[in-house]
C-alpha cells in the first residue's frame, strides 16, 4: 500500500483506540468487574501502541516493509479485538484468539529489527 494509506489506518486504528479506551472507562465501568477492566486495558494499551507504531511505520516509507503494516493491522484486528470481545461478552474460548495477534505483532517487531540491521550495514 502507499504511505498515504498507511498513515490513513493508522488515524483510524488510533481514533478507534482512543474511542473504545473511553467507552471502556465510562459507558463500561459500570458493567465491567475488575476483571473485564484489566482485559478491556490490555486490550487498549496494544491497540494504541500498534497504531501509533503503525503511524511510524508509514512516515518511514520505504525503509520498513509493506509486510509490518499488514501484520501490525491483523495483530490490532485478532489481539485487542479478541480481548474487546471477551471482555463485552465474557466467552472464554475467545482468548484462543489472542496469541495469534500476539504472534502478528511479535513478526512485525522482527521485520522492523532486520530491516534497521540491514540499513546499519549499509551505514545508515
Amino acid at each position: 500500500m502507499r504511505i498515504g494509506t498507511w498513515i490513513m489506518v493508522a488515524g483510524i486504528f488510533a481514533f478507534l483506540g482512543v474511542a473504545f479506551g473511553a467507552f471502556g472507562a465510562h459507558a463500561f465501568s459500570e458493567r465491567f468487574g475488575e476483571y473485564e477492566k484489566g482485559i478491556w486495558q490490555t486490550a487498549t494499551f496494544y491497540h494504541l501502541v500498534h497504531a501509533i507504531a503503525l503511524f511510524a511505520f508509514a512516515v518511514a516509507g520505504a525503509a520498513i516493509p509493506n509486510a509490518v503494516g499488514w501484520l501490525f493491522s491483523i495483530g490490532i484486528l485478532l489481539f485487542s479485538g479478541s480481548l474487546y470481545a471477551l471482555a463485552l461478552s465474557g466467552v472464554k474460548i475467545l482468548g484462543a484468539v489472542t496469541p495469534l495477534g500476539g504472534l502478528a505483532f511479535l513478526a512485525g517487531w522482527i521485520i522492523i529489527a532486520r530491516a534497521g540491521f540491514l540499513l546499519s550495514r549499509t551505514g545508515n
